[in-house]
């Protein structure tokens, strides 16, 4: 019981560990377990035992016998059909060339390039080599977005990486599913018309079965007829009598079968799919904290010191500083992207959670096969999957820096609220050259803003996964525009940390706009205007004024005049090249003349010093 609780302690003391400082998850689990099972037999137990002995003596420990494989097996295609679930064939069409040849060609020459390297280094046979390679294709968004989230780089990079992360997972589970399934059938005595065939069935029932499920389940819930309350586990038990059904028919079919089922579903037109993704997503979490403490616990001493070899560093090397580049650069040939970002993209490529999982699942099966040099698949995987996170999480900020794609002023500005009057500010401040990305939960809004052609994207302010999307990471304005006051008070508290670095802005409500008490308006998008002024000033005159300014005296007049002028609401201060709110230039030592007053609404005329 002890063991069993404080797995899941541990794991959730692991993943708010990786929150806390910015570190990918996988990096405390696999150390936790590591510490908890070989480290502790071989160093800190006065009887040699693991604190955690998942399975000890074939029949003793948390799993005895084959529980630990069923429990890992079960786990896996949890894991596996929630990726499934995110590989969206619409994202595919729209990322770009570059993320589409990385996730394409990148990922052949990865697959090839690296079971190469393995066959010739460790002398494995060409089966476990390629599987090898399969497993560390996937790069993964839960490693990759909490390295990058406070390192500002340009859209470009950010995008090419997420993109890629979020998109190669599934992929690349699915070409390890497929290699290890070809291994399995081969039985080792080559490949035979008998095994071709077997393999075939794995193929044609995995498929068959997870694309029938998928659109059996997606008919049961747009139809209503599974209640709302019992919708999440449902889908969990459909996923899991996906798995074992297809398992019965065909050995080994079953990952590929929810794969398949992940991806239909995700691609389908399935009404509640977000809620069921939130689910599935916090289960995967919940799951991944047991498994990897269990698996790392469950490597023994022995299997560590397989890797206690020159091979291992060579193998490491290639991957990192030979293939991955090759494997970038081929796939960013003729692109947009300047050298030192191909550069800084092919250092980033930190191997994730899915090749972990797999390979100790994987690599264990094979085992009890008695498939030649099966011993090294997962401590080598794990290598790698520890080595790429270690390094990356130590050095990217740095090296960004030194390569010069470190951003040194994070100047793009995020809107919270999309309506009309703050689409027409957005579109001003992009013509002026700003980038400029406007979140709102209303769907007509967002959709107003993209037919504008702005940066848009439906998001609910309360949900704090807004600070994970490392496209946002050279935001430095926050700007909340919002109809609420109550929005607009929680995007200032909760995210300007995260993109108010140069200065977060909301607009006054209509409490303060007559506050005579609040002597410090800094924090206002303007002086005195409330959400209605704005909306007002919109309705009469939808357009973005300017008007020049020659010294102190005419810029005090112009922002007097616009205070007393119900359709007219003043915004930017534009002088030379800089562009500033009102507030914000309050602050600025520069001198008040020479500049024009940006503002929206009634056209107020020429502003002169004289009386």
């Amino acid at each position: 019981m002890l063991e069993l609780a404080g797995i899941i302690i541990l794991g959730i003391l692991a993943q708010w560990f990786a929150w806390k400082f910015k570190i990918p998850a996988i990096l405390p689990l696999i150390l936790i377990g590591l510490l908890v099972g070989p480290i502790a037999a071989e160093f800190l137990s006065d009887d040699g035992s693991k604190w955690i002995e998942p399975v000890w003596n074939g029949e003793k420990g948390l799993f005895p016998g084959e529980s630990l494989y069923y429990f890992v097996s079960l786990a896996i295609s949890i894991i596996l059909f929630e990726g499934g679930l995110t590989l969206k064939r619409s994202e595919i069409k729209n990322v770009g060339p570059v993320i589409t040849k990385l996730i394409t060609l990148g990922s052949t020459i990865t697959f090839f390039g690296a079971g190469i390297v393995a066959r010739h280094t460790f002398n494995l046979g060409w089966e476990l080599s390629f599987l090898f390679a399969g497993l560390i294709i996937v790069t993964g968004p839960t490693v990759i977005t909490p390295i990058l989230r406070n390192i500002p780089l340009k859209k470009d990079i950010s995008t090419v990486l997420k993109w890629e992360g979020i998109l190669i997972d599934p992929i690349g589970a699915l070409v390890a599913v497929l290699v290890f399934e070809f291994i399995s059938v081969g039985g080792g005595g080559g490949f035979t018309k008998t095994a071709l065939i077997e393999f075939a069935k794995i193929l044609l029932f995995g498929a068959t079965f997870g694309f029938t499920f998928a659109h059996a389940l997606a008919y049961a819930v747009n139809k209503k007829l599974i209640p709302h309350y019992l919708l999440n586990v449902v889908s969990l038990s459909a996923v899991l009598l996906v798995f074992v059904l297809s398992e019965s028919f065909a050995h080994e079919s079953g990952l590929l079968a929810v794969v398949v089922m992940g991806m239909v579903l995700g691609n389908g037109k399935l009404s509640n799919l977000k809620e069921l993704l939130y689910f599935k997503e916090s289960l995967s979490i919940l799951l991944i904290s047991i498994l990897f403490i269990l698996l790392a616990a469950n490597i023994n001493m022995e299997d560590l010191l397989l890797l206690y070899t020159w091979k291992t560093a060579a193998l490491f090397a290639s991957v990192v500083f030979i293939i991955r580049p090759l494997a970038v650069f081929a796939s960013t040939r003729k692109s947009k992207l300047k050298f030192n970002e191909k550069v800084f993209i092919s250092w980033v490529g930190p191997r994730g959670i899915v090749a972990a999982g797999i390979a100790s699942l994987f690599g264990s099966k094979l085992l009890k096969q008695g498939v030649e040099g099966a011993e090294y698949i997962t401590p080598l995987v794990f290598m790698v999957v520890l080595g790429t996170v270690l390094l990356n999480a130590t050095t990217a900020r740095l090296f960004a820096k030194v390569i010069g794609v470190f951003l040194k002023k994070s100047d793009a500005i995020l809107f919270v609220g999309a309506s009309f009057p703050a689409i027409l500010i957005a579109k001003y401040l992009r013509d002026k050259g700003k980038r400029i990305i406007l979140i709102d939960s209303n769907k007509f809004f967002v959709q107003n803003a993209l037919d504008e052609d702005l940066e848009a994207l439906e998001v609910d302010i309360y949900d704090d996964a807004l600070t994970n999307n490392i496209e946002l990471n050279d935001v430095g304005y926050l700007i909340a525009l919002s109809g609420s006051d109550a929005v607009n008070k929680h995007a200032l508290v909760t995210f300007s940390d995260a993109f108010g670095e140069q200065g977060s802005y909301k607009l006054a409500s209509s409490e303060e706009t007559v506050d005579d008490t609040i002597k410090d308006r800094s924090r206002f998008f303007t002086p005195y205007d409330d959400y209605i002024n704005l909306s007002e000033a919109y309705r009469e005159n939808p357009v973005i004024n300017e008007v020049k300014i020659a010294d102190e005296e005419a810029y005090v007049k112009a922002l007097d005049i616009l205070a007393k002028e119900e359709k007219a609401v003043p915004l930017f201060i534009e002088k030379g090249k800089g562009i500033y709110l009102v507030a914000e230039f309050e602050k600025t030592e520069h001198p008040k003349e020479n500049l024009k007053l940006c503002y929206l609404g009634k056209e107020i005329g020429e502003i002169s010093s004289e009386e």
